[in-house]
């Protein structure tokens, strides 16, 4: 059995299911059943015990992933550190983000990676859902929040802000949308979480904060939604400036409320690159945060890593 096999074992372990398995490598189910059974064959025992409805891991299966997991980690950082001894990055580089930041932030930068790292494999999961990046095997996560929580090396990529936007069609038509308070006479596109939906803080050049509670009866996600309402003319949205930036130079969206910092959480947010605690740093890792970093050059925030090393 070699290495690949252990990592097929924990992927069939972690889904519950030979199709997903399958779907995930793009192969035929029936090929990740026969991978098993010659492996179970060669074991000379059971891993998964198979129904036409379900599939469970057997005490005996249980008790081997448990026992060789370690192992298959220890035989993927070997290979990892003697790959970085190569000149260029190469292999497979998971990396997560949020739906609506990995469409619009990294996937239009994957083709310059792609030119400076021809040998290194990218595959995106973007998902606003909070993923586990050990169980999921992410080399790489960029998340959105004022802080990280948990054992992960955290580097901030770039601070962000919010703003209040409309398209210049609806503020051709709509009252005035100058201050605060001029909030109340507008229906907004709101995104589900609660904050975001019932009220928008705001903080003017002395620092005097002000709550201001939002109503509207459109509520969308993910945030590329609400910018796209946005567009539609739908209504004022409350969005980062890492998604509307473009729209704001080409005026397909204006900045309103001007003069007052926004958020509906905090003021001080951002982006940070996070990766499981290791002692080693792939070089296909490196490579990636490099790049983010360069391509955000304008906005990165070369703060030190912080976190918690294995």
């Amino acid at each position: 059995m070699d290495l690949e096999d252990l990592t097929l074992l924990q992927d069939v372990a972690r889904h519950g299911s030979f199709a997903a398995v399958a779907r995930q490598r793009d192969v035929d189910p029936s090929s990740i059943g026969r991978i098993v059974a010659g492996i179970e064959e060669e074991l000379g025992f059971r891993l998964f015990a198979r129904t036409t409805r379900r599939m469970e891991m057997t005490e005996a299966g249980t008790l081997y992933l448990a026992r060789v997991a370690p192992l298959s980690e220890e035989l993927e950082r070997a290979a990892d550190e003697c790959r970085a001894m190569q000149a260029k990055p190469r292999g497979t580089l998971r990396i997560s983000a949020s739906a609506t930041f990995g469409q619009r932030v990294i996937v239009p930068r994957l083709a310059a990676f792609r030119d400076a790292y021809p040998e290194v494999a990218v595959e995106g999961i973007f998902s606003d859902n909070n993923i586990d990046l050990v169980a999921e095997r992410i080399d790489l996560a960029v998340r959105l929040a004022p802080a990280i929580d948990g054992d992960y090396i955290v580097s901030k990529l770039m601070n962000t802000r919010y703003r209040v936007v409309a398209a210049p069609a609806y503020l051709r038509v709509a009252p005035p949308l100058e201050r605060p308070e001029d909030m109340a006479r507008h229906r907004a596109i709101l995104f589900p979480y609660r904050d975001y939906r019932s009220r928008w803080i705001f903080r003017d050049a002395a620092g005097t904060v002000t709550e201001q509670r939002v109503d509207g009866d459109l509520v969308l996600s993910p945030a590329g939604a609400i910018r796209d309402a946005a567009l539609a003319r739908l209504g004022p949205a409350l969005l980062p400036d890492w998604l509307i930036g473009d729209d704001l130079r080409h005026g397909v969206l204006r900045s309103c409320i001007k003069g007052w910092d926004v958020t509906a959480t905090t003021f001080d947010t951002a982006a940070w690159l996070i990766y499981p605690s290791r002692a080693y740093l792939p070089a296909k890792v490196r490579a990636m945060i490099e790049f983010l970093r360069a391509s955000n050059a304008g906005g990165v925030d070369r703060n030190s890593e912080t976190g918690t090393r294995e």
